[in-house]
């Protein structure tokens, strides 16, 4: 800084003689305006003596009393509390506590939970039947207080809903039973299939994972408290309860279960997904996409011979749904009743095809 005050050029301007030398222009100004009245310059708070402050003598003095039986177990509050009981006032509370802090004796000194180290999970599905995903949702009647619980399970693969169930409660036994039919309705080979979930008490329940192993079917979990680890449970639901003729509140058991027939049905082999390239979960399910897709392409063909003009980048390309779907995926530089407790199931027969074949 002196530098730039003694020898900097008259015809070299401050402000770029300070940003050459990384100088603050005001404190250059300062300083050359105490040094031109023979002040001394400043020093920083750190440096400087606080006329406030306490003495070595008193510093020590409180250290001592902070160490003192009576008060070595107590905290500063307490300390400062009791002294003032006592016509004593060595200093304030935060006085204490800086005074502890110096001498490294500052904090908590009960045993604390070390924090927790949860594994992300991270899925990849590269065909139907590879993951599989599902959650509950509460679904509210007419009467306040009164919740349905709607399992659904999806395949990650394709967004198919191959099973879904609405209960009058929750529990690890209703999430046994559906499991259990969905894996023996699709096929399900040992080792084949990994089931994500998050950590529900019905699906961290041990008679829950012990039927799971049983079935040889790799479970796994989301991190506590992160939802974005279950992200395509999470999206159904939303799709779901943003329907027009969703009724935001049931009246019955019965209700509810045949709005979500009639949902489900349309979910899975009407409503064209987005995030599969406009094809519908039935079509990537059952591999049907491929016809689809080159019926639509004959489409655009069509067309883009009649009027290419319109069409300014080229001829259209119909886009196929993603080759794999992942959930936290590496980068790749990391390289009840009867009746409620009743499992329904949507079938590719509805559609007019059986194991993936046209009837």
């Amino acid at each position: 800084m002196n530098t730039v005050i003694e020898q900097r050029p008259d015809q070299l301007p401050m402000s770029i003689a300070c940003a050459a030398l990384g100088l603050n222009r005001s404190s250059v100004y300062g300083r050359r305006k105490r040094t031109e009245h023979d002040q001394p310059p400043r020093r920083s708070r750190k440096e400087s003596v606080q006329p406030r402050a306490l003495s070595e003598q008193e510093c020590e003095h409180v250290i001592e009393t902070l160490h003192s039986a009576p008060y070595c177990d107590q905290p500063p509050a307490e300390v400062y509390q009791r002294l003032l009981e006592q016509d004593q006032y060595l200093c304030s509370v935060s006085t204490m506590h800086r005074l502890l802090r110096k001498q490294g004796e500052n904090g908590e000194r009960r045993v604390q939970r070390p924090a927790q180290h949860n594994a992300i999970p991270r899925l990849l599905a590269v065909a139907p039947n590879d993951v599989w995903s599902w959650d509950i949702t509460k679904l509210p009647l007419v009467r306040r207080g009164i919740y349905l619980s709607l399992y659904v399970v999806l395949d990650l693969f394709s967004r198919f809903a191959v099973a879904w169930m609405i209960s009058k409660k929750e529990n690890s036994a209703l999430a046994e039973q559906l499991m259990n039919e969905a894996v023996t309705r699709y096929g399900i080979a040992p080792g084949q299939l990994t089931l994500h979930q998050d950590r529900g008490s019905p699906m961290i329940a041990h008679g829950y994972l012990e039927s799971m192993k049983e079935l040889d079917v790799t479970c796994s979990h989301s991190r506590p408290r992160v939802s974005n680890d279950n992200p395509f449970s999470e999206s159904q639901f939303k799709t779901q309860k943003y329907q027009p003729d969703y009724p935001g509140r049931f009246d019955s058991l019965a209700h509810a279960r045949r709005w979500c027939e009639d949902y489900f049905s349309w979910y899975n082999v009407e409503h064209h997904h987005s995030g599969l390239s406009g094809f519908t979960p039935e079509q990537v399910f059952t591999g049907r996409y491929k016809a689809v897709a080159e019926q639509k392409q004959r489409v655009l063909d069509a067309r883009y011979e009649q009027t290419p003009e319109r069409f300014v980048k080229g001829s259209p390309t119909v886009q196929l749904p993603p080759v794999f779907v992942a959930i936290n995926p590496v980068n790749a530089e990391d390289s009840g009743e009867v009746l409620a407790d009743h499992v329904n199931f949507p079938t590719l027969t509805a559609a007019g095809y059986v194991r993936g074949k046209c009837k």
